[in-house]
C-alpha cells in the first residue's frame, strides 16, 4: 500500500504534481479523475483555493456581525435577519464539498453539524439571546492581557506594581575565612635554563597570610645533592612590592603570587612558610624541576645527492626525556610534510613518564638517598635514513623540541632569519637525476656525411626524467672512434681510440672530422654516474665534391633552316640534390641570372627564347647536399648562339571562350611571336558555313583581334589557321575560341491585372505591378515614376529574377518601363504596355450627427450639460467600409478629486453609431475619439484627424449635518435651554437650495415634515422648534434637497440622522470612606445616569478624563499623588448638564528598603571578626521590617533560611553588626500606610499585601 487508509472526514494528502508517468497517460487520452478539483490545480493550486474560500467565509462573518450591529442600534426585524443568515450559510456549506477542495472535502454528517452550529448562533444573535459571552471574554481577557487603567488613564499591569522588586534591593554575603596557605607553582608550569636565559622566576601563592619566612629545598640533578634557600623577610617584602606593582594592589585577604628568582637548575620543593604570628603556614607538597632548556642541531653531511640514494643524516638532541622533536620535510618547495618522533631511552625510568595522582615527583624519605638523575639533560643522536626518490631540492628543518617537561624549543622563526653560514637547523639535499645521452638524428643506417677538411659536431642528445638539476654540472663522456679503412676488422686487431671529453649540458659535443665509426660508450657527472642509450653509434662520411659535364646540341627550325635554342645534355657527380646557377645574356640586352634544381644525376636542358639575336649561356657555380657553392669558372661552361625563333601565335586568355549578343562584335586578344610584320589568317565556323579571314602587317607582338557584327545566333568556332612573319615562313596554329551567341534580345512589358493595367489598392500597402520578360535572368529593368500626369518623372529602376516576375511599389502614380538589359545583351520595351496605375481606397472619418445637441462655443464641440445620473448620449456620422471599430478617450476633470483618463472602445455595424455619456460623476468630461478603422483600415495617426466634445455633468446636491450621528443633549431641568434647538447643515451645490427635514421622536411611526425654501448660502443653522421637543430621544433627518441648476437628491431613507435627548443630570459617590490608598490599590465610584459616563478629575495636577461604560468608576493606584474627582457626565447630557463634585483621595508611595546600596557585597571576616550591615528606607516612618539569615549559595544546592528577624526603624537608615556567616536579605517592610513583601505566598493571600493605616 502506497499509504495509511484515511477516513472520508480526515484530511486528504496534500496534492501534489503529477509525476512523469501521469504526464504519460495524460498523453494518450485517459479519462480524467472524479476526484479532481473542480477549479484545476494547474489553475490555481490547493492552497490558493483554502486561502479564498476562507476569505470568503471571513468576508460572510463580518456581513453576518455587521447586521448584528445595526439590528441592535435600529431595532431591525429579526426574523427576516435570521431567516437571511440560515439561507446564507446553507448555501456556502453545503456548496463547499462541490468545489473538491483538498483538506475541505468534509462528510455529509460534518456539513450538516456545522449547519446547526452555526444556525444556533444565527438564532443568539438575530434574537438577542442573552449569553454571558461578554463576561466569558472579559475573564478570557484577563487571564491573557492582565491589565488595568490606571489614575494617569494608561493600562498598565497590577502585577508590576503589587509585585514590584525594585522595593526590596540588595543582600550581603558574609564568608568566614579559613587559615592561610602557601603552594609553590599551583599550576605546574615548566622551567628551563640556557645560555640565553639565565634565571627562572618561580610562582608562589599565598592566602591569608603574610609570611615573614621561605625556605625552599632544592635537590642538584648533576650531584643529587640538596641544599636549603631561605628567603628572608626583606626579601619577601620587595617581592611583595614587586606583585602589587604588576597585578595592583589587591585585598590583604585576597591570594597573592610572589615569583622568587632563581638561576641553577634543579627540583625545588617548599620546605617551609611561616607568617606573621611566628606559625608555620599549611603548604601543598609540590615539586618544581628546573632543567637545561632544550635544544638540537643537523650534523650536517653533503648536500649532493643521486636519484634513490639514502639521506643518511642525523639530527642532535640536549633535552630531558622523554621527548619530542618535531621536524618538516619540503621537496622542490611545493610538497611539505611535518614529522613528529617521539625518544624515550630504554634505560630511562623516569616519574614523568608515568602518570601521577600529585605534584610531588621524588619521596625524600633520606635526604642522601633522593636520585634525581632521570631529569638530567641527555645528548641523543637521531638518525635519518629514507630514499630520495624524487629528483629536485630536499630540506630537512628542525620545528620544534618538547622536553619531558613541557619546555619547548621553537626553531621556525630562527629558521626564517638564518646566515649563509649557520645551517646547524636544517640539512638540505640536491637530488641529480641520473645523466643519460645518446645520438640524435644519426645512427648507422644514417650517416653523418661531412665535407673533406671540415669538421662536424658529434651530435649527443641529453635526456633527463625528473627536474632538472644538472643544467650547470659538469658530463665526462667517453666514446671511441675506428677508422674508416679498419671498419672490417674484428677482434683484438681492430683498431680503436678512446677519447674522453668534459661538457655541460648548455655546451656542444666533440668536433669530429676524420671519417669512421664513432660510439658512446659511458657518461658521469661529477656526484652520478650515468647511462648510454641508443642510438649509440654512427658513421662519419666525406662523400666525392660535386662536379658538371655537359653536352650541347643546336635546335634548327624545320622552315627557314635557322637556330631557334640550344639542347644540353647535363651529367652530374656528387650528392644529390643538386643546384646549378646559369647566366643567359641577349646581345644589347640585359644579364639574366637562373637557377635550376636537379634531383638525379643525369637530365636534359632546353634553352629556347621567344626573341631573335645572339646569346651567350655562363654556367656559373654548383652545389649539392654536402658542399657548397662550387665554382664552374675554371671549366669554362660557356656557350653562344644566333637565334630566330619561328613564328607563332596564341591568345592571350587560358580560356578564351565568349558569351555574345546578337547583332554584335566580338573582340579577342592575340600574342605573336617571331619578326615583324606578321600575316595572321583565322576562320569562323557556323553551322555547315565557314568563314576565312585575313589580317596582313601587324607589327605588335600583342594585336587586338575584333570579330564581324554576329547576325546569326548559336554556337560560332573561331579558330587561329595560320601566322606568317618576315621570314616567309607560314606557321600553322591549332588555337580555337569558343563563342555562344545570343539567339533573341530580351524584351519587358506589364501584364494586366483582371484585364487592366491599372489598381485600387489600401493606403500604403505594398502593390506588385506583374512584369512579362524574355532573355537569360537576371533582368535590371529601368522605369520612370509620374506622382501626377504632368509631373516631372524620377528613374529608377529594379533587379528580376524571373520571367514572370513583379515590381513592389508603394506609392501612387504612373509607372513606365523604360530600358531592360538581361544577364548579358540589352533588349527593348513593348510600346503599348509599358505603362502601369496605381491609386489608393479612401480611409475612413467620424463625424457628429445633426440630431445631437452639441455647439461649436469658442472653436469647440461642447454638448448640452446634465445633472449628474442622469442617462444621455451622443450620435456619430461614420465615413468608411463598416464595420468600424472606434476607440475614444473619455478625460475626467471631477469637482472633487482628481483628473483621469480612461479609453473606450466600440464597433459599428452601420455608418452610424450611439456613444453613452459618463455621467456618474460630477465634473468636466471630454470626450476624444482618437482611432478609427473599418474593414480596410487600421488607425494611423498620420492620417486620421481626432474629434473631441465636451460636456459638463453637474453635481448633485448634497445636504449634511456638521456632524451626523452626533446625539444633542439638552437638560430638561434648565430654563435657559427653553428655546430653539440648533443644528449645523452644510449644504454642496450652487444656492439657492430647498429642503425637506423630518423630526420623529422614538416611539412613533409618522415624523414631522418641515420645508425650508430659499437658502442662500452653503451653511445653514437648523432651529428645532422647541414645540416639538419633550423629554427622550428624537431622530431628525434630511429628506430631500435641490439647488439652482434644477439638480435634486432624495435621501428619504437613507438620508443623516442626528439625534436629540432632553434628559436629566448624572451624579457620582465614592464606593469606600477612606481617603487614603496605597499605590496598587484600586479606588472606586458609583455612578447614576446613562452610560456611557465622562468623569472629569485631576491627579498629579493634570486635568484628565475617562470614559465609563458602566455605572462602576475604578482605577488603578499606579503611583503616588492627589487624585480629585471635579464633575461626571453620562450619555443622554452635554457638558453644560455636566454635575460637578469634588472627591479628594490620597494615593501613598508603598514603603522599600536597600542594603549595602542596592547590591549584592560579599565581606570576608576571620572567626570572631563582625561585619557592619546598612539598611535604607524609603517611605513615611515607622519602618516595620524583616529581614532573614540564609545559607550562602553553592552550585547545586539551594539556600536554607536559617532564622528569621523583625526589627523596627523610626529613622530612615539602621546599622546592624553580624558576626555569622550567611546571607542576610529583607523579605518584607511597611511603614506608616503601606506594606509589601517579596514572599509571593503571603502575597497571594492579601489583596494588599501588607497595608497599615
Amino acid at each position: 500500500m502506497n499509504s495509511t487508509p484515511r477516513l472520508r472526514s480526515a484530511y486528504p494528502v496534500t496534492p501534489r504534481k503529477d509525476g512523469p508517468g501521469e504526464d504519460n497517460v495524460k498523453a494518450t487520452g485517459a479519462s480524467v479523475d472524479p476526484n479532481q478539483p473542480l477549479v484545476p490545480l494547474s489553475v490555481l493550486d490547493a492552497p490558493s483555493q483554502r486561502f479564498y474560500l476562507s476569505a470568503v467565509y471571513i468576508a460572510i462573518t463580518a456581513w453576518r456581525l455587521y447586521d448584528y450591529y445595526r439590528l441592535v442600534s435600529d431595532q431591525t426585524d429579526s426574523l427576516w435577519l435570521f431567516m437571511k443568515w440560515v439561507s446564507i450559510d446553507g448555501v456556502f456549506l453545503y456548496g463547499l464539498p462541490t468545489l473538491k477542495v483538498p483538506w475541505l472535502e468534509w462528510s455529509s454528517t460534518t456539513m450538516t453539524v456545522l449547519f446547526l452550529l452555526h444556525s444556533c448562533l444565527n438564532a443568539v444573535l438575530m434574537f438577542r439571546i442573552p449569553i454571558p459571552l461578554e463576561a466569558w471574554l472579559i475573564a478570557l481577557t484577563k487571564v491573557l492581557y492582565d491589565r488595568e487603567l490606571a489614575v494617569s488613564e494608561r493600562r498598565v499591569k497590577p502585577a508590576s506594581i503589587l509585585r514590584n522588586s525594585s522595593l526590596i534591593l540588595g543582600k550581603q554575603i558574609i564568608h568566614i575565612l579559613p587559615e592561610g596557605s602557601a603552594v609553590l607553582n599551583p599550576d605546574f608550569l615548566p622551567f628551563c635554563i640556557d645560555s640565553s636565559k639565565s634565571s627562572v622566576d618561580l610562582p608562589l601563592r599565598i592566602n591569608q597570610t603574610m609570611p615573614i619566612l621561605i625556605e625552599l629545598l632544592r635537590i642538584d640533578l648533576d650531584t643529587n645533592q640538596n641544599e636549603t634557600v631561605t628567603i628572608s623577610k626583606k626579601d619577601i617584602k620587595r617581592l611583595k612590592r614587586q606583585a602589587e606593582k604588576e597585578h595592583g594592589k589587591k585585598d590583604p585577604a585576597s591570594p597573592q603570587t610572589l615569583k622568587i628568582s632563581v638561576k641553577q637548575t634543579g627540583l625545588y620543593r617548599l620546605q617551609k612558610l611561616v607568617d606573621e604570628s611566628n606559625l608555620e603556614v599549611q603548604r601543598r607538597m609540590s615539586d618544581t624541576l628546573v632543567v637545561r632548556c632544550p635544544s638540537a642541531s643537523v650534523k650536517a653531511v653533503s648536500h649532493n645527492k643521486c636519484l634513490g640514494q639514502l639521506s643518511d643524516f642525523v639530527l642532535q638532541v640536549d633535552a630531558t626525556p622523554p621527548l619530542k622533536i618535531k621536524y618538516s620535510k619540503v621537496i622542490n618547495r611545493e610538497d611539505q610534510s611535518n614529522v613528529y618522533l617521539t625518544i624515550h631511552p630504554e634505560t630511562l625510568d623516569s616519574p614523568l613518564a608515568k602518570q601521577r595522582t600529585s605534584g610531588v615527583l621524588v619521596k625524600l624519605e633520606s635526604v642522601q638517598r633522593a636520585d634525581v638523575s632521570w631529569a638530567r639533560n641527555q645528548h641523543i643522536e637521531i638518525p635519518i635514513n629514507e630514499t630520495l626518490g624524487v629528483s629536485g631540492g630536499w630540506r630537512y628543518s628542525i620545528d620544534e623540541v618538547h622536553d619531558a617537561c613541557g619546555n619547548v624549543a621553537n626553531y621556525t622563526r630562527a629558521l626564517d632569519s638564518l646566515s649563509a653560514t649557520d645551517v646547524r637547523l636544517e640539512q638540505t639535499f640536491i637530488v641529480r637525476d641520473p645523466p643519460k645521452i645518446a645520438l640524435a638524428r644519426y645512427n648507422l643506417e644514417y650517416p653523418l656525411k661531412v665535407a673533406k677538411g671540415k669538421s662536424a659536431t658529434l651530435p649527443i642528445q641529453f635526456a633527463s626524467t625528473g627536474n632538472d638539476y644538472t643544467g650547470s654540472d659538469q658530463y665526462h663522456i667517453s666514446y671511441s672512434y675506428t677508422p674508416e679503412s679498419l671498419e672490417s676488422t674484428q677482434g683484438e686487431n681492430a683498431l680503436v681510440h678512446e677519447e674522453k671529453i668534459s661538457i655541460n649540458k648548455r655546451g656542444s659535443g666533440p668536433r669530429i672530422s676524420e671519417p669512421g665509426l664513432y660510439t658512446l660508450t659511458s657518461v658521469s657527472t661529477d656526484y652520478c654516474s650515468g647511462d648510454v642509450l641508443e642510438p649509440s653509434s654512427c658513421m662519419l662520411l666525406n662523400p666525392p665534391e660535386p662536379d658538371l659535364t655537359i653536352t650541347s646540341e643546336i635546335i634548327p627550325d624545320k622552315c627557314a633552316g635557322n637556330s631557334i635554342g640550344l639542347l644540353l645534355d647535363l651529367d652530374l657527380l656528387g650528392t644529390p640534390p643538386f643546384q646549378i646557377s646559369y647566366n643567359i645574356q641577349r646581345r644589347g640586352g640585359p644579364l639574366e641570372s637562373k637557377v635550376v634544381k636537379i634531383d638525379h644525376m643525369r637530365t636534359q636542358l632546353e634553352l629556347k627564347p621567344t626573341e631573335a639575336g645572339h646569346y651567350t649561356y655562363e654556367f656559373m657555380d654548383i652545389n649539392d647536399a654536402v658542399y657548397s657553392m662550387r665554382s664552374l669558372r675554371d671549366k669554362n661552361l660557356r656557350f653562344e648562339q644566333d637565334v630566330r625563333p619561328p613564328a607563332s601565335a596564341r591568345f592571350t586568355e587560358k580560356n578564351p571562350n565568349r558569351f555574345a549578343c546578337i547583332q554584335e562584335p566580338v573582340s579577342f586578344g592575340i600574342l605573336l611571336y617571331g619578326e615583324e610584320p606578321w600575316t595572321l589568317e583565322y576562320e569562323i565556323v557556323h553551322g555547315k558555313k565557314r568563314q576565312r579571314f585575313k589580317i596582313e602587317g601587324i607589327d605588335s607582338h600583342l594585336y587586338t583581334l575584333y570579330t564581324e557584327n554576329l547576325m546569326e545566333g548559336g554556337k560560332h568556332l573561331l579558330s587561329l589557321a595560320s601566322v606568317t612573319d618576315r621570314s616567309g615562313c607560314k606557321a600553322f596554329l591549332e588555337q580555337e575560341a569558343r563563342i555562344e551567341v545570343r539567339n533573341h534580345r530580351p524584351e519587358a512589358a506589364f501584364r494586366q491585372i483582371q484585364g487592366k493595367r491599372s489598381i485600387q489598392a489600401l493606403e500604403g500597402k505594398e502593390i506588385s505591378l506583374p512584369v512579362r520578360l524574355t532573355g537569360d535572368a537576371p533582368w535590371k529593368i529601368a522605369y520612370n515614376y509620374y506622382e501626377a500626369q504632368d509631373a516631372t518623372p524620377s528613374t529608377r529602376s529594379a533587379q528580376l529574377k524571373y520571367q514572370n516576375d513583379e515590381i513592389r511599389v508603394k506609392l501612387p502614380g504612373v509607372y513606365e518601363i523604360r530600358d531592360i538589359h538581361d544577364r548579358s545583351c540589352p533588349g527593348s520595351v513593348d510600346a503599348a504596355a509599358n505603362r502601369f496605375t496605381v491609386s489608393w481606397l479612401p480611409r475612413p472619418s467620424v463625424q457628429i450627427a445633426e440630431t445631437s445637441s452639441v455647439e461649436l462655443v469658442g472653436g469647440k464641440l461642447v454638448k448640452k450639460a446634465v445633472c449628474e445620473g442622469d442617462q444621455d448620449a451622443m450620435e456619430l456620422s461614420l465615413i468608411g467600409s463598416p464595420p468600424f471599430n472606434i476607440r475614444y478617450k473619455v478625460h475626467v476633470k471631477p469637482d472633487r478629486g482628481t483628473a483621469a483618463m480612461s479609453r473606450r472602445k466600440d464597433t459599428a455595424g452601420l455608418n452610424a453609431a450611439s456613444v453613452r455619456m459618463e455621467t456618474a460623476v460630477a465634473g468636466l468630461y471630454e470626450y476624444e475619439f482618437c482611432e478609427l478603422d473599418d474593414q480596410l483600415y487600421e488607425y494611423d495617426k498620420r492620417k486620421f484627424k481626432p474629434l473631441s466634445v465636451e460636456q459638463r455633468v453637474n453635481n448633485r446636491p448634497t445636504a449634511g449635518f456638521v456632524a451626523p450621528g452626533k446625539t444633542y443633549s439638552y437638560c430638561f431641568c434648565k430654563e435657559e435651554e427653553a428655546g430653539d434647538e440648533v443644528i449645523p447643515i452644510k449644504l454642496i451645490g450652487a444656492p439657492p437650495f430647498s429642503l425637506e427635514i423630518g423630526i420623529r421622536r422614538h416611539g412613533t411611526a409618522k415624523p414631522e415634515i418641515i420645508n425650508v425654501p430659499h437658502i442662500g448660502t452653503h451653511d445653514y443653522n437648523f432651529h428645532i422648534p422647541h414645540r416639538l421637543l419633550s423629554l427622550g430621544k428624537h431622530g431628525v433627518s434630511i429628506r430631500k434637497v435641490q439647488d439652482a441648476n434644477g439638480c435634486q437628491r432624495v435621501t428619504e431613507f437613507d438620508g443623516p440622522v442626528v439625534h436629540v435627548e432632553v434628559v436629566n443630570v448624572p451624579g457620582i459617590s465614592a464606593a469606600e470612606a477612606t481617603t487614603d490608598y496605597c499605590v496598587g490599590e484600586r479606588i472606586s465610584y458609583t455612578l447614576s445616569g446613562t452610560p456611557p459616563f465622562n468623569v472629569f478629575y485631576i491627579f498629579d495636577g493634570a486635568e484628565r478624563k475617562a470614559t465609563v461604560p458602566t455605572t462602576n468608576f475604578r482605577r488603578l493606584a499606579e503611583k503616588p499623588g492627589t487624585f480629585t474627582i471635579k464633575g461626571v457626565s453620562d450619555k443622554a447630557s452635554s457638558d453644560a448638564c455636566k454635575a460637578r463634585v469634588s472627591i479628594t483621595k490620597t494615593i501613598h508611595e508603598l514603603p522599600s528598603v536597600r542594603i549595602s546600596k542596592g547590591r549584592t557585597a560579599e565581606v570576608d571576616i576571620h572567626e570572631g571578626g563582625e561585619a557592619e550591615i546598612l539598611f535604607e528606607f524609603g517611605g513615611t516612618p515607622p519602618f516595620h521590617f524583616t529581614y532573614t539569615r540564609s545559607t550562602n549559595a553553592v552550585r547545586g544546592k539551594k539556600s536554607v533560611v536559617l532564622e528569621t528577624k523583625n526589627e523596627v526603624s523610626y529613622e530612615h537608615t539602621l546599622l546592624i553588626k553580624a558576626s555569622e556567616e550567611g546571607t542576610y536579605e529583607v523579605v518584607s517592610i511597611r511603614d506608616r500606610f503601606c506594606g509589601f513583601t517579596s514572599q509571593r505566598e503571603e502575597a497571594r493571600s492579601k489583596q494588599h499585601l501588607l497595608t497599615f493605616r
